[in-house]
């Protein structure tokens, strides 16, 4: 899964997917390729790496007037041009790119493609392989392709072309992202929009279970019944800052999109060739020195950082306090005798922080920060550095941001743990993988976070969040997202304080969300949740795979335990959207708050 790019026209085809798939290599990827069309065959590229890597090896002799391309993350089978897309059929004569994940796709390889060699080890490949089941079954494209998309259970955005038809791109999509842009001769397939504003800002949007017949000349859509759909294109109006936000409402709600290619970056990063973990040596060097970790940060950083206090305790084995820097600077307390100071900070400008890291400099501890922006004050002053390679973030409401500073504490800790040769008992970069995967899932759910949303908070004047553990961090952030740009009274709390006096303040009809993703407090977090029903709270529960319960209203997908907040998080977020949107609050801009605060 990651970006989609088809054209069909006149013009040169290589040129287009390739612009196009650079245009989405901001998602992070680890291989890529195109399959073109002409009137001697189908011709396949594809390569493991960059897109830098694909142009060279695409034969520029090649010229073609239709064509898919597609950047592939690994979800499903290793980096490799096997595993990249696009895949083919047995026989050759289907081609097709995909993002998204085939929930179902070992139940349809057992019955379906027992005598199919299968040449990778992906989802999508299942797909293309049907598809030439079907046709065989029909002998006609058009139906097989619509049999095919009717058996798939998950999230899908696919293109698909035929070798013996230069007239056709077949697209079909449900909750993963893809539009069609309409041109005058040809028109165009994109998982993102961004991908094809060179060529058009003309797009018809495509709604979850739909078939795209889409012809050079016309764009046909149909529901998977065959009921044709009549729908009006829309403009993306494009000026300095669109172009940023792409045919997104707000920039808070693309960045949480985002948030699954952010961590993929940060992979990317900090990676060597060799798959390791790849860190500046005086940062690993500064961290073995010392005797405590002091956690400086504001807001959303600070709640990242009382995440990373778990991962550096837990997984490298030192110790850490997290501060808030604003009472830090004037309330120092207590130092060990090898402080390591870590500031975090999105703008790296937040003034509070830099007051303390003035302090510590005048008293010569060291100092590192984690900051999304090179050479802002911040970076510039402490000893070192380490960037979230997030890109920018407009929105006031930190998103993207957080969950990279968690991300890479989390990088940080197991680099620690392994130069202290510590056991770890699982491949964390493989593990930030799967978590990057579940995030893009999740964020192709936005209407059922819409509906809670909606449900929840669209007259409440207060709401409640709880959790414990990992979690309590968690619902603090929760609570955080929801009041700063809703203006909903929200708060965090740990579940086992809600009886020593916040429980006086529930009411019939609170709305309270639980987080439980934490297996040692599973049950008395569920506890907690009964107490405030018990007193006529309206509550949902968000658990995970494996903790789960008939009655919760939210079940997230397996990932490890260690990494739940990146994931529990993106709800979070979504609902917070979801309520500020429907109370008609100014999104990416809410009242009295700046991006970043250079006042103490």
């Amino acid at each position: 899964m990651c970006g989609i790019v088809g054209y069909i026209g006149q013009n040169d085809t290589n040129e287009v997917l390739l612009n196009g798939l650079e245009k989405l290599e901001y998602r992070g990827y680890d291989s890529a390729g195109i399959a073109t069309l002409n009137d001697d065959g189908l011709n396949l590229f594809k390569v493991k790496g960059r897109i830098a890597v694909l142009r060279e090896k695409v034969d520029k002799n090649v010229k073609a007037t239709m064509g898919i391309g597609h950047t592939r993350w690994a979800t499903h089978g290793e980096p490799s041009e096997d595993n990249a897309h696009p895949h083919q059929s047995a026989s050759g004569r289907f081609t097709l790119v995909h993002n998204g994940v085939i929930e179902n796709y070992y139940e349809l390889r057992d019955e379906y493609l027992n005598d199919v060699a299968l040449v990778s080890e992906t989802d999508t490949e299942i797909v293309v392989q049907l598809m030439e089941i079907l046709f065989n079954k029909y002998n006609d494209v058009a139906e097989a392709f619509r049999q095919t998309v009717a058996l798939l259970k998950g999230s899908y955005a696919i293109a698909l072309i035929d070798a013996e038809n230069q007239e056709t791109i077949y697209v079909a999509k449900n909750k993963s992202p893809l539009l069609v842009g309409l041109g005058d001769g040809f028109n165009l397939v994109a998982s993102d929009a961004m991908a094809t504003l060179r060529e058009t800002d003309r797009y018809l949007e495509i709604n979850d279970k739909e078939i795209v017949i889409v012809n050079r000349d016309f764009v046909e859509i149909q529901k998977l019944d065959g009921a044709a759909v009549e729908r009006e294109p829309f403009t993306a109006e494009i000026d300095a800052t669109d172009t940023e936000k792409g045919t997104y409402d707000h920039f808070m709600l693309k960045e949480i999109d985002e948030q699954p290619f952010v961590i993929r970056k940060i992979i990317q990063e900090y990676q060597d060739e060799n798959d390791n973990i790849k860190l500046d040596p005086a940062v690993r060097q500064a961290m073995m020195r010392s005797d405590r970790i002091y956690i400086i940060a504001a807001g959303t950083s600070y709640n990242a950082g009382l995440v990373g206090k778990q991962f550096i305790e837990k997984i490298a084995d030192i110790p850490v306090e997290v501060h808030i820097a604003s009472e830090f600077s004037y309330n120092m307390p207590l130092l060990s005798k090898k402080p390591l100071f870590i500031f975090i900070s999105q703008s790296g400008e937040t003034a509070d922080s830099r007051s303390v890291l003035v302090r510590i400099k005048d008293l010569g501890h060291p100092a590192l920060t984690i900051t999304n922006v090179p050479g802002s004050t911040l970076s510039r002053e402490a000893d070192y550095t380490l960037r979230l390679h997030a890109g920018p973030e407009i929105a006031v409401a930190s998103t993207k941001a957080y969950t990279a500073q968690i991300a890479v504490l989390f990088i940080l800790a197991v680099d620690i743990a392994q130069a202290k040769k510590l056991n770890l008992d699982f491949d964390p970069l493989q593990e930030l993988g799967i978590v990057s995967s579940v995030m893009e899932s999740l964020t192709d759910q936005k209407e059922e976070y819409e509906k809670i949303a909606k449900e929840f908070f669209t007259d409440t004047r207060n709401a409640f969040f709880i959790g414990r553990g990992v979690d309590y961090f968690v619902v603090q952030e929760a609570a955080l997202k929801l009041k700063e740009i809703s203006y909903i009274q929200a708060e965090g709390f740990a579940g086992g304080e809600l009886k020593h006096g916040t429980i006086a303040l529930i009411e019939e009809g609170t709305p309270v969300i639980a987080i439980s993703t934490q297996e040692n407090v599973n049950y008395s977090i569920r506890g907690n949740v009964q107490e405030v029903a018990a007193r006529g709270a309206k509550t949902c529960i968000l658990s995970i795979k494996g903790l789960e319960q008939d009655s919760d209203t939210v079940v997230l997908p397996h990932v490890h335990e260690l990494l739940t907040p990146l994931i529990s998080v993106v709800p979070m977020q979504l609902l917070a959207y979801y309520a500020a949107l429907h109370r008609d609050c100014d999104v990416d801009k809410p009242r009295n708050l700046a991006k970043s605060v250079t006042v103490e």
